[in-house]
């Protein structure tokens, strides 16, 4: 959390987060013809916002793109606001959910844990509910299957897709078939890929939601960096959120 503190500390790093704000997915020489500074003094600064994970990088081709990562600013949440003050959470919370890209949404976390139980806690139902709004995500894990996404208390089907890609403990390619209303069943299928990657006595997780529709509507991405927080708090504490959104259909 210092390294994300210091990184919002500079007002040229905001500057370089509200222009991925206003477009995602940005290469280095569309973000330097934004500011009046030289290439090698944005790239010092996008290197200072990768190392506090505010920004994430994907290659496309030859391109290198840059991605706003709120999960950081989703665990300075839960830490440090949430207990103190609500306007101010729910402040903070409507920046993580407009930190938004058309069509690829990337999200990054640190977890201390390792890529075995991290696997555990994304496919056992019981588990996946404990940080995913109280929501039971159920399949047989295999190539090809599909899964169901569901809760008691929801009194509908949640979502629904099929596992396009099954590498445990590495990596999981599903579609996704938002259903909890008809504004999101109305989006159609998208994608969601978590890659697992041991880091020494930790994992990086990555979750990249892609093959949206410009402009789709945020619910259906706009909850991970809240999952991705639950999940890592639950791996390291075995405590579970109590923000509002995380007690959804518990």
């Amino acid at each position: 959390m210092d390294l994300v503190f210091k990184a919002l500390a500079d007002p040229t790093r905001r500057s370089l987060l509200d222009a991925l704000f206003q477009e995602d997915g940005q290469s280095l020489g569309a973000l330097e013809a934004r500011f009046e500074m030289t290439r090698f003094a944005v790239m010092k600064h996008l290197k200072l916002l990768e190392e506090a994970g505010l920004v994430v990088t994907r290659r496309q081709g030859r391109e290198k793109l840059h991605f706003l990562n709120p999960v950081p600013i989703r665990l300075v949440h839960d830490r440090w606001v949430s207990k103190y003050t609500g306007p101010w959470a729910a402040a903070l919370s409507d920046l993580k959910s407009r930190l938004e890209s058309p069509m690829q949404k990337v999200f990054e976390i640190y977890i201390r844990t390792t890529p075995e139980r991290l696997w555990e806690a994304i496919t056992d139902p019981k588990i996946r509910a404990k940080y995913n709004f109280g929501a039971e995500v159920t399949s047989d894990w295999t190539p090809g299957s599909r899964y169901e996404m569901g809760s008691p208390k929801a009194g509908v089907r949640l979502g629904e897709g099929v596992n396009l890609e099954v590498d445990p403990p590495r990596r999981l390619v599903q579609s996704m078939m938002a259903l909890w209303s008809e504004e999101v069943r109305s989006e159609g299928t998208s994608r969601v890929t978590w890659e697992i990657e041991p880091v020494g006595d930790s994992c990086r997780l990555t979750v990249t939601h892609d093959e949206l529709r410009e402009g789709a509507n945020d619910e259906l991405y706009g909850g991970w960096p809240m999952i991705l927080s639950g999940l890592k708090t639950w791996l390291e504490t075995g405590e579970l959120l109590t923000t509002p959104g995380s007690l959804m259909y518990t």
